[in-house]
């Protein structure tokens, strides 16, 4: 267990997981949190995060830092998805191993896992088959930011746990008109069309893709639960075990923001992978389970929406 007055670092505290983890860990009384800015600490940079580790002497790490988009920016951007994740990843994690961190929980992400799994996926189908090739390059190097922690166990006996997220939403997510992932995409979109007085709006692909989707808050605790209970070379699904098409979040969501207009599929885009649900069963087998259902979360999540006033520029 995670001691109240423990130094905790939180990489990535400005995004939506890493600002959730730091929800969930002064809601459960943790009053010694350390973050830095990416101003003032470039995950990029090695000799930085090692002068970091070396003088603050973090005993617990909670890895949420990464370049993250959707299809169009992992698809457009691939050198820079594979580069910038797998340097700071292994910067952050190597760091903590040279100066003793205690215990450190890498997030990774459900792309991890081959393109025709078979569903749900379990986590021993990891690396046996091929990825999906749009976010190829993210999956790689959350793939070797994984093995990394595994082979820090095995070598040098730390406790290194790492976390697969579904999808996730909620407060603090990114917003930006084309790199986005699905469902803030789709808030933004049908509250703007809603706002112009559209009568129609297109979404990408056919919408028959089926996705599962977690709040941010309820990973946030299950990260902050796996860290106190949890020790392992395996990783642990998050997620809802519940699956949605994507026709029928689209739906939703426009249900929430009050759009009433038609929906339409541009099919001339990717669908990207046809499935992805993971098997929570270890999950749930270690005692966590969401509390968040999915119309109820984007209500939560299209507040936030309204009142970020950055949301233009993310």
């Amino acid at each position: 267990m995670m001691e109240k007055d423990a130094k905790i670092y939180v990489a990535g505290h400005r995004g939506m997981v890493g600002s959730a983890i730091c929800r969930a860990l002064e809601k459960n009384g943790y009053t010694n949190i350390i973050t830095r800015t990416h101003k003032e600490l470039n995950l990029c940079r090695q000799e930085a995060v090692e002068t970091f580790f070396a003088e603050e002497k973090p005993e617990y790490v909670f890895l949420a830092a990464a370049k993250v988009g959707g299809i169009m920016a992992n698809s457009q951007a691939q050198a820079d998805f594979m580069y910038e994740n797998m340097t700071m990843e292994m910067n952050v994690i190597h760091s903590a191993w040279q100066n003793g961190c205690k215990k450190l929980l890498f997030l990774g992400s459900s792309c991890i896992y081959p393109r025709m799994a078979p569903q749900p996926m379990k986590e021993d189908c990891l690396l046996t088959s091929e990825l999906e090739q749009t976010n190829e390059a993210y999956a790689l190097a959350k793939i070797s930011g994984l093995k990394y922690c595994a082979y820090l166990n095995q070598q040098y006996g730390t406790d290194y746990i790492s976390v697969m997220p579904t999808n996730l939403y909620g407060p603090n997510d990114n917003y930006h008109p084309t790199h986005s992932h699905l469902l803030p995409a789709m808030i933004r979109r049908f509250h703007e069309a809603k706002e112009a007085g559209l009568t129609e709006v297109a979404c990408w692909g056919t919408g028959t893709p089926r996705r599962e989707m977690m709040y941010v808050d309820d990973l946030a605790d299950a990260c902050v639960y796996l860290m106190n209970t949890y020790s392992g070379d395996e990783t642990v699904n998050l997620g809802t075990g519940v699956e949605h098409t994507i026709k029928e979040i689209a739906e939703l969501v426009a249900k929430v923001v009050g759009y009433t207009g038609k929906i339409t599929w541009d099919t001339t885009k990717p669908d990207g992978t046809p499935r992805k649900l993971l098997d929570v069963s270890k999950l749930e087998g270690l005692g966590y389970k969401y509390t968040t259902e999915l119309e109820d979360g984007i209500r939560l999540a299209y507040d936030d929406f309204l009142n970020n006033p950055m949301r233009a520029e993310r």
